[in-house]
């Protein structure tokens, strides 16, 4: 059993991790990654602040949160609800606006796959933009982007403009949670964290657990518009919030930004995800689609050099002296392959393939949330007794069965068997995500703490994009090949080829050392 001192006040945004990772229920990855990235950060600006920790005996004792800091705690909450919920609510919806655009249904990846990669490519900019104007004008600018892009889609008419309001809308929700976090972590004294962060996860539960049932109500009494108007409200409070409540707090040394590198990194999401998802297309040639991936690969090798060669690098290579740092990033990358796909493959499924209507669809989907909360309290015990090596090389299988075995389902199959295996797969992949974060950022040295946690962070938003486009080739594929009378055919051989590749991620796994305990 491991017991702080709380007379380190580093070891508080350990706990508060340590909490939420493996106390409190989190529903998705972007939650998860919130989580992490709050933790981390306040290690990170603790030190900078106490740097001469060792000495210090006012041990913090954990209060509850003052009056004053529960408008700013809201206003952050506004925008991890908005964020939440925009991650969820879409899915449901895809079949319903395809039919309205005219498009495909199993071609609307593109809308989640352009959200995530604006989202990954400008995680970068977060820190850097509070740091030089301020944290109050940056989460300003967030919220107006994220809000008038939620406008854009929902006046959108076409499928090429809805998409480019779906990236827009990405970079503003890249911005809208770093910063916000910062703003809290600035802001708030260090006693009072748990209880913000605390109170700031209701939000973070909230847009999750509602958003595949209100997307589904949406779609089927009023029209897939809704599902980006709600945003409005929300969006113009938060407006009117931040100038009320947060404070303009910039920091008076910026270190130049690595446009190179960020360039670099860019082209290399973009090139590799599009490349992918385009591979299948009517509209792209293949020869471009595989010219878009090499591109990518090179750029990701021009950027290893360069972040190698330059101190200035927004992430250097010696992160990956680290050996479980670079297996952990790796598995992250490969092992969410199916995981962060099924969210999109089983709506669509059930709407296209077995006819369901969207919102039995949404509540379909509830068993998967459900999984994920109940998984949360075990994860601690089962590492303690097993170890990393052990757990992540069997759950991996697990989650990897569990994705294959979606083939089984048809539109026959009884509501509470479907149920139940959507509610292991909520137990299993949500078991993978929290230990492999873990695993992946626990030894890593104070000073590389705060890139590290924002390369996993860039690295998990890419690995959901092209996740995602792998789903959605291989459906292209499949359906070509089985035509569209079977449809059911397609998604079932799919899913076996998306929980193959998860279980060959567990060799990756294998390279842990024997010895990684909690």
């Amino acid at each position: 059993m491991i017991t702080l001192n709380f007379s380190d006040p580093l070891l508080i945004p350990i706990y508060i991790c340590s909490k939420h990772l493996f106390s409190k229920p989190k529903l998705d990855v972007i939650s998860t990654i919130h989580f992490i990235f709050f933790a981390l950060d306040s290690l990170i600006y603790l030190h900078k602040k106490n740097p001469d920790r060792t000495h210090m005996t006012d041990a913090p004792v954990h209060q509850k949160l003052q009056p004053e800091f529960l408008p700013l705690v809201f206003l952050v909450s506004i925008g991890f609800f908005m964020q939440g919920l925009d991650t969820t609510i879409i899915n449901t919806a895809l079949p319903a606006m395809a039919k309205e655009l005219n498009e495909d249904p199993l071609r609307m990846h593109g809308l989640i796959i352009g959200y995530v990669l604006s989202v990954a490519a400008c995680i970068p900019l977060s820190g850097w933009f509070a740091d030089r104007f301020g944290i109050r004008n940056t989460f300003f600018a967030a919220i107006v982007i994220f809000t008038f892009a939620s406008l854009g889609c929902a006046l959108s008419y076409s499928f090429d403009a809805l998409i480019f309001f779906r990236v827009i809308q990405g970079i503003g929700g890249a911005l809208l949670m770093p910063v916000g976090r910062l703003a809290m972590l600035r802001l708030i004294p260090r006693e009072q964290f748990l209880s913000a962060i605390s109170l700031m996860s209701l939000a973070g539960l909230l847009g999750p657990l509602v958003g595949p049932i209100l997307g589904g109500w949406l779609v089927e009494y009023m029209s897939w518009h809704w599902i980006f108007l709600i945003n409005l409200p929300m969006g113009l409070l938060g407006m009117f919030m931040a100038f009320k409540v947060m404070p303009n707090r910039t920091e008076s040394s910026v270190k130049k930004f690595d446009l190179s590198g960020f360039i670099l990194l860019v082209i290399a999401m973009s090139g590799m995800a599009l490349g992918i998802e385009n591979m299948a297309s009517h509209d792209v040639s293949l020869t471009l689609s595989i010219g878009l991936f090499i591109g990518g690969f090179v750029a990701a090798l021009l950027y290893a050099w360069h972040a190698h060669h330059n101190t200035n690098a927004l992430f250097q290579s010696k992160l990956f002296k680290n050996k479980i740092y670079a297996i952990g990033i790796l598995g992250n990358f490969f092992a969410r392959f199916g995981g962060n796909s099924i969210p999109f493959i089983l709506p669509l499924m059930l709407q296209v393939a077995f006819h369901m209507e969207p919102l039995m669809t949404g509540i379909m989907m509830t068993p998967v949330v459900l999984g994920s909360l109940f998984s949360k309290p075990i994860i601690r015990p089962i590492i303690q007794r097993v170890g990393y090596r052990r757990f992540l090389l069997i759950n991996t299988v697990l989650v990897g069965i569990c994705i294959a075995s979606f083939a089984l389902t048809t539109a026959d199959t009884p509501f509470w068997l479907r149920a139940v295996h959507f509610f292991i797969f909520g137990v299993f992949n949500s078991l993978q995500f929290v230990t492999m974060n873990t695993l992946t950022l626990k030894d890593l040295p104070q000073q590389d703490a705060s890139s590290g946690n924002s390369f996993l962070s860039m690295i998990m938003m890419l690995s959901m994009s092209i996740g995602i486009a792998i789903a959605g080739t291989l459906l292209n594929v499949f359906t070509a090949y089985f035509g569209q009378a079977q449809l059911t055919h397609a998604f079932h051989a799919t899913l076996i080829i998306l929980g193959a590749i998860n279980i060959i991620t567990a060799f990756i796994f294998y390279q842990i050392p024997k010895d990684q305990q909690i």
